[in-house]
């Protein structure tokens, strides 16, 4: 299995997204968008602009 978004409906009827590793194991959920269009335009937006993106360690 590899790594995947997945996309779904939450109790309230927003639509959602998190991203799961090869394991299965979800790495990180998203908010609740109202249309299923703004779920993915994140998705793509993360997928284009996040393959190098900078840590930020705000616990030093």
């Amino acid at each position: 299995m590899a790594y995947k978004f997945e996309v779904y409906k939450d109790k309230a009827g927003e639509f959602r997204f998190r991203f799961k590793a090869s394991n299965g194991e979800t790495m990180c959920s998203s908010e609740g968008y109202k249309q299923k269009a703004s779920a993915m335009d994140a998705i793509a937006s993360i997928k284009k602009h996040a393959p190098d993106a900078a840590l930020d360690d705000q616990t030093k």
